[in-house]
């Protein structure tokens, strides 16, 4: 009688059984050692050395990919800022901006300016290029007024805060010069830039950090000054404002509590950097420690504060009034 087979047990049979495939020992010879992972082209790891490879034999431009291993996409080069508004591509066209392209809208309303403006984009070699009023718009983005133009201009190229003040004192200017301590609106910014230009300060300068930068808004507001004033952008702000005092420069601040009113400022003929603070909170304890002369601008009792860009915008005016009176 035969014994009963263990559950599970084949009974072992000679040659190939019923539902095995074949799988018998002559069937699995010659298969050899399972492939590595990296060589198995569906396998993460497969296509990780694919990507290498690829990153290899293009001269290794970029970076072959992310982390978790999973290619990373190429990053765009087109980072550059789009101007827009008349005056503001004027402007950035008349200081020899190195624009890429120059467009304009279909059935433009030509005046003045826009002849000005073709007739210097053909002696430059811009490409001018006519599109449609929708993609102006988009270009110019939800609040952009465009005006019928647009330029497309690379990033904008800070100066060093040392070097801006060596060449005003090197052209024999008494240095009037704004810092910004915390306004992060690109519109105020564009603002304070235009009253720079306009009352006769020489630059501005930008913390690294937690401060607006000079993109396509900043340009718009202001209305293309950013093409004449420059704008230097400082590792630490306060540093910087310390260096400054030690060459000679006052440090002056601007803050409804400040200990001097605007209208008796006495410091306005020499050398002096004025520094605006945001609108929330004010100059930080820092930038504040730092200052000469905290001023404050006299307002109305009715009215809490002034806009940043407005309160750069009389304190300016005063140091040029003051410095017109001084010179006459």
């Amino acid at each position: 009688m035969a014994k009963p087979g263990r559950p599970g047990a084949s009974k072992g049979g000679k040659g190939p059984t019923k539902g095995s495939g074949g799988k018998n020992k002559r069937s699995l010879e010659g298969r050899g050692p399972t492939p590595k992972a990296e060589d198995r082209a569906w396998h993460p790891a497969g296509k990780r050395k694919a990507a290498a490879e690829r990153y290899a034999a293009a001269g290794g431009k970029g970076r072959p990919g992310g982390a978790g291993g999973r290619p990373r996409q190429a990053k765009k080069e087109d980072d550059t800022e789009t101007v827009t508004g008349r005056n503001s591509v004027l402007e950035a066209l008349r200081a020899k901006i190195p624009a890429t392209a120059f467009y304009i809208a279909q059935r433009v309303e030509m005046d003045d300016r826009v002849k000005e403006m073709l007739a210097i984009a053909t002696h430059r070699d811009i490409p001018v290029l006519e599109v449609t009023r929708p993609e102006l718009d988009r270009m110019a983005g939800f609040d952009g007024v465009h005006q019928g133009v647009a330029i497309k201009v690379p990033p904008y190229e800070y100066a060093h805060p040392q070097d801006l003040l060596e060449e005003i004192i090197d052209r024999g200017e008494t240095p009037l010069l704004v810092a910004l301590d915390g306004v992060t609106d690109p519109r105020n910014l564009g603002a304070i830039i235009r009253s720079t230009a306009a009352f006769g300060g020489q630059g501005l300068i930008l913390p690294q950090r937690r401060s607006a930068s000079v993109n396509s808004a900043a340009w718009k507001t202001s209305a293309g000054a950013v093409a004449r004033v420059p704008v230097a952008l400082a590792a630490n702000l306060t540093a910087t404002l310390k260096e400054f005092k030690k060459q000679g420069v006052f440090v002056l601040g601007l803050d409804g509590g400040g200990d001097v009113s605007l209208p008796a400022l006495e410091l306005a003929d020499r050398p002096v950097v004025i520094v605006v603070g945001s609108e929330g909170k004010g100059l930080s304890r820092l930038v504040t420690e730092t200052c000469d002369q905290v001023v404050s601008i006299p307002i109305s009792s009715s009215t809490e504060s002034l806009n940043a860009g407005i309160a750069a915008s009389v304190a300016l005016y005063q140091v040029a009034t003051l410095r017109q009176a001084a010179a006459s």
